[in-house]
């Protein structure tokens, strides 16, 4: 999705910023995920980003397995900055919006601020290839991805739109459906961590390969 700010390094981005603590939600840069926000410190995080005017989120998982308190999880050390591109009042207190994934993030610290919602010191320069669009795409092996997406459909009872599968490019195709995935907390921090797309693809088609094994073996009924 086109967005009207152009980030051409970490230099453009803000060094803290408010982040968002989801299990289970991946976030990968150029991707979208729409979001249904409620709670009153998450709403107020919405407004205190416009009104900076950086309309930045960082999307990030608690790390629950070594966590002592669920109203403060312990945060995973990565997650990925993104951008509201829409929002919509729903007329009843909430806010649903769409964020467009940046860039990923490594977690430096975590400020003491005075807002409900926390805020973290963060370093973009990790994860430089993030800034280009589609960097390494080529290297991704499409065909395995798609079979084993084929494979996951018919154990699943699924359908998809084959004619937008077969023209999106593999930067896209990979991260959408990483990022649509049903799989846990911790197979989505290894796909948000992969070093670059190929990896990515390939742990994909591997915890895939993995699910489809385990079911075969169970006699697990498909998903819902």
């Amino acid at each position: 999705m086109p967005i009207n700010a152009e980030y051409r390094g970490p230099a453009d981005l803000p060094e803290v910023i408010p982040v968002f603590p989801l299990a289970g939600a991946l976030l990968l840069p150029r991707g979208q995920m729409p979001l249904n926000i409620f709670e009153q410190r998450y709403l107020a995080m919405v407004d205190d980003s416009f009104r900076d005017g950086h309309r930045l989120i960082g999307m990030i998982q608690p790390d629950v397995t070594h966590s002592h308190s669920e109203e403060h999880p312990v945060l995973f050390r990565v997650g990925c900055v993104g951008r509201i591109t829409q929002l919509a009042e729903s007329g009843d207190g909430r806010y649903i919006l769409e964020l467009t994934g940046v860039a990923r993030f490594k977690v430096v610290e975590e400020m003491t601020v005075l807002t409900a919602y926390r805020q973290c010191k963060v370093d973009y320069f990790p994860f430089l290839d993030d800034f280009t669009a589609r960097k390494g795409e080529e290297a991704v092996n499409r065909e395995g991805l798609l079979a084993v997406l084929t494979d996951f459909l018919k154990a699943n009872n699924l359908k998809v739109d084959w004619e937008g599968v077969e023209s999106a490019p593999n930067e896209a195709l990979v991260n959408a459906l990483a990022m649509m995935s049903p799989y846990g907390p911790a197979e989505k921090q290894a796909l948000l961590e992969a070093p670059d797309l190929k990896t990515r693809a390939e742990i994909l088609i591997a915890v895939t390969e993995m699910d489809l094994a385990k079911k075969r073996t169970s006699g697990d009924p498909p998903l819902q």
